[in-house]
């Protein structure tokens, strides 16, 4: 056993090394920043799976934690979120208790997560804020199981889960990061073991296994999704929005993806009206489909936010440096060093979609018609 345990391990370091190869794909930019930050990516990705497939792989013991935070992200990733991960068995049943926080937004989903597999995670079944009973405190106990609860847990909150789930997802959200907080929430099996078996090598080397494939997996349905944007620079294509909620977008948001790409004497100027939606927020991604580094720099705007004009209209500055305008409200946004990557405006909640114009403009002449 002790053999197979370290071919298990020696594989996920060669499938680790493999996975470099989608860094150093020839039609990824030659720019040493994003090659930098593409082989950043696949360790941030490292660690993600290792807490999800080997960590957190008991779904008799499932415990919260964070697969996109501030130092590992996946797929642009929303800074106004805090996400919250368990991982579970469809064939089970679990009580999740908590007490809810302050950011505007609450859903808790269960998803059967296919990204090692073919990048896809497919939401088995959800509760948002509204469709859940909360004590007068915030308390709230859930049940996640095949079948509805009965004899005390019926009636209370259900989460449907079918037999291939194997994970809930609680995304809470946020207008304004820095008045408003997440909840604290916990998740236990009902009728499981009382203690955790030890250690059992096949399983780890069955968790690396997953780990491996799940970094070459997203890095690659990621790098994929930026190609396609990068087919229309620029601009925000109308794409089908399924191929969204296939990497796990939620079906209430209306995704607009964007490749930029732009001098560093340059602009990318964005204009539009927001429709009537309970959230909206533009974010500037780098080649990877990360966010880039929300905690040190202004690189996205929300609903709460921008600053708008008296029509309601927004618009948007994408550039090396704040042009300073005087004439009408705008929303500077940082490159951070970057020349090109992708962006995201999301509309979340809205029954249309507008679509913004975007253009590229030298930075002297916004800041000359400033003058």
């Amino acid at each position: 056993m002790t053999a197979n345990i370290a071919q298990a391990w020696r594989d996920y370091c060669a499938k680790l090394a493999d996975a470099g190869a989608i860094i150093l794909a020839d039609d990824v930019p030659d720019d040493p920043l994003i090659r930098a930050e593409g082989f950043r990516y696949l360790s941030r990705l490292s660690k993600l799976a290792l807490e999800q497939y080997v960590e957190a792989s008991d779904p008799d013991f499932p415990f919260f934690y964070q697969l996109s935070h501030e130092t590992g992200k996946i797929g642009a990733d929303n800074p106004d979120n805090e996400y919250w991960n368990a991982s579970i068995s469809g064939s089970n049943a679990y009580r999740i208790t908590g007490t809810r926080g302050s950011m505007f937004y609450f859903s808790i989903v269960a998803n059967a997560m296919r990204y090692h597999i073919d990048g896809s995670a497919h939401a088995t079944g959800s509760l948002m804020d509204g469709d859940i009973q909360w004590g007068p405190n915030g308390e709230v106990e859930i049940i996640a199981s095949c079948t509805p609860p009965t004899g005390a847990d019926a009636g209370k909150n259900w989460l449907r889960l079918e037999p291939d789930a194997s994970v809930v997802i609680i995304r809470q959200s946020a207008l304004n990061r820095d008045t408003e907080r997440g909840g604290e929430f916990h998740i236990e099996r009902i009728g499981g073991p009382d203690v955790p078996a030890p250690l059992d090598a096949a399983k780890l080397a069955q968790g690396l296994g997953a780990a491996a494939q799940f970094v070459g997996g997203v890095a690659q349905t990621f790098a994929d999704w930026t190609r396609l944007f990068r087919q229309t620079p620029n601009r925000f294509p109308d794409i089908d929005q399924a191929m969204f909620q296939k990497g796990g977008g939620a079906k209430d948001i209306y995704y607009a993806h964007a490749y930029w790409q732009i001098a560093p004497d340059e602009a990318w100027v964005i204009d539009v009206t927001p429709p009537d939606c309970y959230y909206w927020n533009f974010q500037l991604d780098n080649w990877w489909m990360e966010s880039l580094d929300y905690r040190f720099r202004q690189i996205t705007v929300n609903k709460h936010s921008a600053k708008v004009d008296a029509s309601g209209a927004v618009r948007i500055i994408c550039a090396a440096r704040d042009p300073g305008l005087k004439t009408g409200p705008y929303n500077w946004i940082d490159t951070c060093g970057h020349r090109e990557g992708t962006a995201l405006l999301r509309w979340a909640g809205a029954s249309v979609h507008p679509l913004p114009e975007a253009c590229v403009v030298k930075l002297k002449d916004l800041e000359r018609d400033n003058a």
